[in-house]
């Protein structure tokens, strides 16, 4: 990462909610072509997500602690806080003097550019303006949130429009949370009702609504340079598994998550 950090773009992509049991299933079955193409032989890496809902998460995913690999450790991280006696940090990991990434990559001389969708990021509160805040700058608007059936679209085209604004020298981190799969999410299934509420068939729906327009988002990502992508989930969510319904609780679908990186090459 000492070699990408000053010479790529960087992206970092949470797809709010996803499970990894449902993006398996759909990557092994075509379902998710634009996607599956950028993972490794085809498949998401299996990992643990830092935390059980959305705010825990992504606090400590800006501090450097992306989800774990799922299998016994250490391992190192791609970015880290300097601090001593830290066993995941190596050779490898991008070490930051502040204490979060976003603001260790804007010290770098990067632009950080958040596109919110969830609550957590819709700057209508205290609350909602934390992680945003950390970003200097950040859009979020209603047709970017849980309720909008057009969501990751909208948000796609605030990602193009800012890129294109950018001088072609300023290196850009953008971070999107994109929203869609998050409920409710019903709406994205052919036949699905309201009243029927959100499923484990909506929630792969919403991926693959997602997955429809991505080659947007990565085309606008490397249209300038090479551009290094994390794509990943930031907990998963339960449909009444064992009893469950949600997330914020201690389950093996909220605490395993679809993680990948990748390059995307220039489109010129």
């Amino acid at each position: 990462m000492n070699e990408v950090v000053g010479r790529d773009d960087l992206l970092l992509l949470t797809l709010d909610t996803l499970r990894y049991d449902v993006a398996a299933e759909l990557a092994a079955a075509g379902r998710i072509p634009h996607l599956a193409r950028h993972l490794s032989g085809g498949a998401w890496e299996r990992r643990h997500a830092p935390g059980s809902f959305t705010y825990a998460s992504h606090q400590a995913m800006f501090a450097g602690f992306l989800p774990t690999p799922a299998a016994p450790g250490p391992h190192a991280r791609l970015f880290a806080a300097r601090f001593a006696g830290s066993e995941s940090t190596a050779g490898r990991t991008y070490v930051f003097d502040t204490p979060d990434l976003v603001s260790g990559l804007a010290a770098a001389g990067y632009r950080t550019v958040c596109v919110g969708g969830v609550g957590f990021f819709n700057k209508r509160g205290a609350l909602g303006g934390v992680l945003p805040g950390m970003f200097q700058e950040s859009h979020w608007e209603p047709e970017f949130g849980v309720a909008s059936p057009a969501s990751f679209e909208a948000q796609v085209e605030r990602v193009e429009r800012v890129v294109g604004s950018l001088p072609a020298e300023q290196p850009l981190f953008l971070f999107l949370n994109a929203s869609a799969l998050h409920q409710p999410n019903w709406f994205h299934l052919a036949g699905a009702t309201r009243e029927a509420g959100d499923s484990r068939a909506t929630h792969a729906a919403a991926l693959e609504y997602i997955d429809r327009h991505i080659g947007r988002l990565f085309a606008a990502m490397s249209s300038r340079r090479r551009c290094f992508a994390i794509v990943c989930s930031d907990h998963g969510t339960t449909y009444g598994d064992d009893g469950y319904t949600g997330h914020r609780l201690a389950h093996e679908a909220v605490w395993t998550v679809p993680y990948a990186h990748f390059f995307l090459e220039p489109s010129v």
